[in-house]
């Protein structure tokens, strides 16, 4: 059963800022996307004069990323991805309260091949990375396709309490990052699983593996999960048009002979993939995520201290 959200358990002051956000969201999401992209902007600019310890994270990334690029050239890029993040907020609520609207401003290219991924009937993990419109595929594949989603536990229980309680709506099944099993059973029932290794996990189920040119680490579960339910791997990336013209959603075709059962090999193809995708939209990617935080024994640290 989809339990909504408990007004009364959230009344103490400590929450207002939260509901005033959250009301904000609403509201804007409302509006046509060139004015979302435009709030989503101003954020995005006041985010980049605050955080600045996410600004030299985005520098040192992009640096091993694009090692030809200018100091002006990089620091553009910084910009559009901070620019991005703030739009990412309000898109947000597109996900969560105009959800249908999605479907009438998503164009999909490509749709045959997780069909074609589909009718084997064992399920499909739709792998990609953390690109700053994510939110907005998940409710337009869920179109298509069953969908089971990752969740992981917000630090504010009220942001906690509606992403539990959207998730919930909109798909078929919300699974605990931490219970993986979940995740497979959902495969093994026929369900798509949107799937993004693109972060740095820490240590446990890793392997450090070149992202970039940089040895980063690599989750090993794309791979497992794959041998376990016989679900395909299909790569997937996002993009959020230009002045407000919607958003396109292309899928390509399923990796092949993956999983090779040999763990670093995998390893080295789910980064491999991941950094094509991120390619085919740099300015749209999540630079702020310290990708490079653990590092290989003996390796020097990349990004500074606080």
């Amino acid at each position: 059963m989809i339990q909504a959200v408990n007004v009364k358990d959230f009344l103490s002051p400590r929450y207002w800022p939260t509901w005033a956000g959250l009301a904000l969201v609403r509201l804007v999401s409302k509006m046509p996307l060139t004015v979302i992209e435009w709030c989503g902007s101003v954020l995005g600019g006041l985010l980049y004069w605050l955080m600045a310890e996410r600004r030299h994270v985005a520098d040192v990334n992009l640096r091993f990323a694009f090692p030809d690029y200018t100091d002006k050239e990089i620091k553009r890029m910084i910009k559009i991805c901070f620019r991005n993040v703030g739009i990412a907020v309000f898109e947000l609520g597109l996900a969560w309260w105009e959800n249908e609207r999605l479907l009438e401003i998503s164009d999909i290219e490509g749709l045959e091949y997780l069909q074609r991924a589909q009718q084997k009937g064992k399920g499909v993990i739709i792998l990609t990375a953390h690109f700053t419109c994510l939110e907005i595929g998940g409710p337009v594949l869920n179109h298509y396709v069953p969908f089971q989603v990752m969740y992981k536990r917000a630090h504010n229980p009220l942001f906690d309490a509606f992403m539990r309680y959207h998730r919930s709506r909109l798909y078929k099944a919300i699974v605990d990052h931490n219970k993986p099993i979940s995740l497979i059973r959902g495969l093994k029932k026929g369900y798509a699983a949107w799937y993004a290794p693109d972060q740095d996990f820490g240590s446990k189920d890793t392997v450090y593996v070149p992202f970039f040119g940089m040895d980063a680490t690599a989750l090993t579960a794309p791979a497992r999960f794959s041998e376990i339910s016989g679900a395909p791997v299909v790569p997937y990336y996002i993009i959020r048009k230009p002045s407000g013209a919607g958003y396109k959603l292309v899928i390509l075709p399923e990796l092949e002979n993956f999983p090779s059962k040999k763990p670093l090999e995998d390893a080295v193809t789910i980064n491999q993939t991941i950094e094509q995708l991120i390619l085919k939209n740099p300015d749209q990617y999540l630079w702020i995520h310290k990708r490079y935080k653990n590092r290989p024994e003996g390796a020097e640290r990349v990004y500074r201290k606080k």
